[in-house]
């Protein structure tokens, strides 16, 4: 009987907090559902036949798995070759553009110079360009410099990143002066401050932007499609795109080609999603 009147007189503001909270739960499940979908079903199909992958109704596991598919892809492509620039070019830019944007942002939150705001500006309204409208002046001056063709020309416009920049000066502007101050006046020189203190202190937002960067620019696919003549040189978006065209009707092909490209990305968010959580709710907090 007291178990019942306690809970008849329950707050009404837990009851609904349960129900929203049960509500979110299920929105959550459903979202998830739907993005991994995709996912799931490109890495089943992988290990499918073309006739199994589009028989109706379709199956969502594979009746006899095989690797054949994937084996057929490394033999008849330089797959390797495609990988490697792929993940040359993609370390390459995440690596430099976490070091200019650590720089960067130490400067515009650190040191007061002449032009500072309107310089830090004119970095922000970059933000707001598409690339298709820098394509043609990018194009030109990777011609002048004469690195069209070469992975150094998917390398170098993604070295200085604009919303790096901006992500690591709102999180180094938290960086108590008075710590620089006092490593300046115990005589450590502006770079050895940058790196012990500075660059330790935003290792989260630092995380968040390298995973951000690595995963742009293996996604990449317009600006080497201008860059890149060769296909020894492409990068696996734009390999796959060709292969795609080429082997239109393998669909198993198809799907082992493009999980194979899927390997890293998952690798890389599942060993910093922490830091990608966590820099995202700083910065929100910010």
């Amino acid at each position: 009987m007291a178990t019942t009147v306690a809970a008849s007189t329950a707050p009404p503001g837990r009851t609904w907090r349960r129900i929203g909270a049960a509500v979110l739960y299920v929105a959550f499940a459903v979202a998830t559902i739907v993005f991994v979908s995709p996912l799931f079903l490109m890495l089943s199909d992988a290990f499918k036949t073309t006739a199994e992958i589009v028989q109706s109704p379709p199956s969502l596991l594979p009746a006899t798995p095989s690797l054949a598919n994937f084996q057929t892809v490394l033999a008849e492509t330089p797959y390797f070759v495609w990988y490697r620039n792929s993940l040359v070019v993609a370390l390459a830019v995440t690596i430099l553009a976490m070091f200019t944007s650590a720089l960067g942002g130490y400067i515009f939150a650190k040191f007061d110079f002449p032009g500072k705001t309107p310089l830090f500006l004119l970095v922000l309204a970059t933000m707001m360009i598409p690339f298709p409208v820098l394509l043609i002046p990018t194009y030109l001056i990777a011609n002048k410099l004469g690195i069209l063709n070469t992975l150094w020309a998917l390398i170098l416009p993604g070295v200085v990143s604009a919303f790096g920049i901006f992500l690591l000066r709102q999180f180094i502007g938290g960086i108590p002066n008075d710590l620089i101050e006092a490593a300046r006046l115990d005589g450590a020189s502006e770079f050895a401050i940058f790196a012990r203190i500075v660059v330790p202190l935003v290792r989260p937002a630092l995380a968040a932007l390298g995973v951000f960067t690595f995963l742009a620019s293996w996604n990449d696919y317009l600006w080497p499609l201008v860059a890149i003549n060769d296909m020894d040189k492409s990068t696996l978006p734009l390999a796959l795109a060709f292969f795609n065209t080429a082997r239109s009707q393998r669909y198993d092909l198809i799907m082992a080609a493009a999980a194979m490209a899927v390997v890293p990305v998952l690798i890389v968010f599942l060993i910093f999603q922490r830091q990608i959580v966590k820099a995202l709710v700083l910065a929100g907090m910010k």
